[in-house]
């Protein structure tokens, strides 16, 4: 089965848990695919900064609230260290 093409950040690439969440609501990839990719690039170092399990999981579950809100970027964090 062919993999379906994500698009990346500018450093990050889009972690396979956030690809099958993505692939699973065709809405929510419409709107990774129509952001920049500097917010996708902060999305995925977000999501990966979690430590624990449960704190990545929520924060892919917050990213989708977020995107349903129309917010294109993650709030209150001091941004990715990596660009």
């Amino acid at each position: 089965m062919l993999k379906q093409k994500i698009s990346t950040g500018t450093v990050h690439k889009t972690p396979i848990d956030v690809q099958d969440t993505l692939i699973s609501k065709p809405k929510f990839l419409e709107i990774w695919e129509d952001i920049t990719p500097l917010s996708r690039n902060e999305w995925i170092c977000w999501i990966e900064s979690a430590k624990k399990l449960e704190t990545r999981e929520r924060r892919i579950k917050i990213m989708l609230d977020k995107f349903n809100k129309g917010e294109r970027r993650p709030c209150c964090w001091a941004g990715c260290s990596h660009r």
